[in-house]
């Protein structure tokens, strides 16, 4: 796809906010990447706008059947004041996945990361540069055509949004608590939880929304079937250390692929650490811990590169682990990515690309 990208600026700039008060997704730049998509044309008409509300068909299907799907990266200010992207063709290829899942047309990687590094460029002056912040980018995909037939839609919009986002342990790199949850399902194979579609975060909103009136911050998904093996958190994959060994379970078709998964893999091979992707039930993590095998446990994805958990709690069972504090693989995987991703350490995997 050669299209090019036609340009309008703003004429009225947002006030930026303070970078020592962002938190995330509160705020958004000035502008936008937009691209349509019909049946005769294709994708089409890429162009950067001001950012605004959009204009859409009540019956617009997206608000009916959840045509909807979406991607997660960030850019990150180097000390030179270079931007760099880390691995943004592994979120083009899963957003195509996701795409195909869900009856949406393919597009470009190669054109929409052209269309990401023109606008970040556009709004450099939002990327924010205190330690720890990155600018989210939120590319996605909803169904626009208005029509309460059941099928797939003949229009879409694919729209690139920015958001200027803070650190995401503000007191320093700190376990979490998890439930694992019990009652609820988010995803099943063959359905769509290997897609980052819409649809499966509003599943997992209620029993998120419990664990956190209970004291915990995020929710370990059991397996549909069996409620028996361990699938995902709800916002990142999830990885554990038994015995010297680190455990992930494999991708299954319910289980989010997640860029950050893959580099801490190969990551952890090229540090020559035993890895397996297999199945792995809960029991067998409790009885790991019950044998003092348990050493670590930690979760990865885009927002906080890795989570340590300090605590796992299921069927009024508790599980402390490392005493609830940060063990040695989650603080190293963490200090690599993101002095990689930050332009602090070398990147002899070339997994960065500058904007």
């Amino acid at each position: 796809m050669t299209q090019e990208i036609s340009i309008q600026l703003t004429t009225e700039p947002r006030t930026r906010p303070d970078s020592e008060k962002l938190g995330f997704g509160k705020y958004f730049t000035d502008h936008m990447f937009m691209m349509d998509y019909t049946l005769e044309q294709g994708w089409h008409n890429p162009r950067i706008v001001p950012y605004a509300p959009l204009q859409m068909d009540p019956a617009s299907m997206v608000f009916h059947y959840g045509q909807a799907v979406f991607e997660g990266l960030k850019a990150y200010q180097t000390s030179t004041g270079e931007l760099l992207l880390f691995r943004p063709d592994k979120n083009m290829k899963r957003l195509n996945r996701s795409n195909e899942r869900l009856g949406i047309p393919e597009v470009s990687g190669d054109f929409v990361i052209e269309a990401i590094r023109t606008l970040i460029n556009i709004d450099r002056a939002w990327v924010p540069t205190a330690p720890g912040t990155s600018l989210y980018i939120r590319p996605f995909i909803i169904a626009t055509e208005a029509c309460l037939g059941v099928r797939e839609s003949h229009t879409y919009q694919l729209i690139v949004i920015l958001s200027p986002v803070g650190a995401y342990y503000s007191g320093g790199l700190a376990p979490v608590k998890i439930n694992v949850e019990s009652s609820y399902t988010r995803a099943v194979q063959g359905g769509i939880g290997h897609a980052k579609a819409a649809g499966n975060y509003a599943a997992s909103i209620k029993a998120q929304s419990n664990a956190k009136k209970g004291g915990y911050s995020q929710v370990l998904w059991l397996d549909a079937l069996e409620k028996k093996y361990i699938e995902e958190v709800g916002s990142m994959n999830i990885f554990f250390k038994i015995g010297g060994k680190v455990i992930t379970p494999a991708i299954n078709g319910s289980i989010l692929e997640g860029v950050t998964r893959a580099s801490v893999l190969e990551l952890l091979g090229s540090w020559n650490i035993p890895v397996e992707e297999r199945k792995i039930s809960i029991e067998e993590i409790f009885e790991a811990n019950a044998k003092g095998e348990l050493e670590e446990v930690f979760g990865t994805g885009t927002a906080a590169v890795i989570s340590p958990v300090g605590e796992l709690y299921w069927n009024d069972r508790q599980v402390l682990i490392n005493n609830g504090q940060i063990g040695p693989y989650s603080q190293k995987l963490y200090d690599t990515l993101t002095g990689i991703q930050t332009g602090r350490l070398p990147d002899p995997l070339k997994w960065t690309m500058p904007v």
